[in-house]
């Protein structure tokens, strides 16, 4: 229970720090380690598809506030130019809307529309979200088998969404996981699946040794 509160705490103060960092200086994390080596990123997107999420989320947020003002609560994620929408909308006719707003922004691949005809959700639910999201990232750090810095994780009203380029095995793995956590209602895959070989073929290469002899 006590390394489990560790975990979970660590995790939540890397998430508080990653956001102060992306917000302030984004490229000093991107695709690698955070300057003084404190932290290594192991994102499977291009530091170029980074920020051009970066970008879309923006882009996007702003579009949606405009279009339909403070009567909506959405939230936009963007991975590898996929967008994920979660909250609420007062209608039907908002959440269609949002697919048309959404795939008008700049770069955007696709859109996968969770949003909800449902009233605004409350402090607490969104507190309770925040804390079901810190003890599945805690469980991912925890996974022998998994790289946690390749997934993102939203969670909307119980409902976990699991993003990222990963392979099946690691898609299965990390699904299971996460239906462990209690306060976890479902959990939905947002995956870009890759296949073993594809993986291997994004993994860090070693350095070739060399056999250069010194010059006396």
């Amino acid at each position: 229970m006590k390394v489990t509160m560790q975990r979970f705490l660590l995790s939540s103060v890397t998430a508080v720090v990653l956001g102060s960092s992306l917000s302030a200086c984004v490229p000093l994390v991107l695709g690698g380690a955070a300057v003084g080596g404190a932290f290594v990123a192991t994102d499977r997107r291009t530091s170029g598809a980074q920020l051009e999420d970066e970008g879309i989320e923006l882009r996007t947020n702003n579009r949606i506030a405009q279009s339909l003002g403070e009567r909506a609560h959405v939230n936009v994620t963007s991975y590898n130019r996929q967008v994920l929408l979660t909250g609420e909308v007062p209608t039907a006719q908002d959440q269609q809307k949002l697919d048309e707003l959404v795939l008008k922004v700049e770069n955007v691949r696709s859109v996968v529309n969770e949003v909800g005809v449902l009233g605004v959700s409350s402090l607490s639910q969104r507190s309770s979200d925040t804390l079901v999201t810190g003890k599945v990232k805690a469980t991912l750090v925890d996974a022998k088998d998994l790289q946690s810095n390749t997934f993102k994780v939203v969670t909307e009203r119980g409902v976990v969404y699991l993003m990222g380029r990963v392979t099946l095995r690691e898609a299965n793995s990390a699904t299971d996981l996460a239906r462990t956590i209690s306060g976890v209602q479902k959990v939905v895959r947002v995956f870009e699946i890759l296949s073993e070989q594809e993986l291997r073929d994004l993994s860090p290469k070693p350095a070739p040794v060399s056999t250069a002899k010194p010059v006396n």
